[in-house]
């Protein structure tokens, strides 16, 4: 889909600054803004080399290389010394002694505002990869009760969400399941993301079958594609 046009100040109404503006980055990684703050979550080994630059916040699901990537956030957090981190204690104990009193460790049910965004803590446990793999801890994001992105799980907040961020491709799922898992949460809209897996040549595949079953609007916008929420 085609990226939009942010307005300038002068043409932004007051409810603009409210708005949320979502732009993918690749795999895992998306950046939300919001009155002119920036949050990012997961900018892992997977995503641009600046994925974190920028942003006044940092969130991340969960240890693996392909959401957390510690150069990617060592840069994020060097360029704006206000930035902070709020994560799981798995790569809070990686990244804290660098940066004292900017990791802050969180866990299912936790609340916080981060860069201005209200931030609601679902989940505890990376999605089975194989039974012979132990599972990691990890956590899904509810960002300002609108937008949730799951980490590498398929984990169903207790509220409604608008804006659901699909891990569409992983080695731990398959597609009959982030179908189901569309249609139990029963987002307004659902945009893909852990797709660096998936090839140009498999995607009309998984688009038709999650747009024709999963019971709502499924959208996907490119590495570097805005779009207002």
């Amino acid at each position: 889909m085609t990226g939009i046009t942010i307005p300038s100040d002068q043409d932004r109404s007051p409810a603009d600054g409210r708005r949320i503006t979502l732009t993918k980055k690749s795999h895992a990684c998306v950046r939300l803004e919001k009155a002119g703050r920036t949050l990012v979550i997961d900018p892992g080994g997977f995503s641009e080399e600046d994925a974190a630059l920028g942003a006044d916040a940092v969130l991340v699901t969960h240890e693996h290389p392909d959401h957390f990537d510690e150069g990617r956030l060592r840069a994020g957090l060097e360029a704006n010394p206000a930035a902070e981190i709020w994560t799981l204690q798995s790569v809070a104990d990686q990244i804290s002694a660098a940066f004292p009193g900017r990791v802050h460790t969180v866990g299912n049910g936790d609340t916080f505002t981060a860069a201005g965004f209200d931030v609601q803590v679902h989940g505890e446990l990376h999605a089975v990869i194989h039974p012979d793999i132990p599972r990691i801890t990890n956590v899904g994001y509810l960002v300002d009760g609108s937008v949730f992105h799951p980490g590498d799980a398929l984990t169903v907040p207790d509220q409604p969400v608008e804006t659901l961020m699909l891990p569409v491709m992983a080695p731990w799922n398959k597609i009959s399941e982030v179908i189901e898992y569309v249609r139990e949460v029963k987002p307004q809209r659902a945009y893909d993301i852990h797709d660096a897996l998936l090839t140009d040549l498999a995607r009309p595949v998984y688009d038709n079958q999650i747009g024709a079953l999963g019971g709502t609007e499924h959208l996907r916008l490119t590495p570097g594609e805005s779009t207002a929420l």
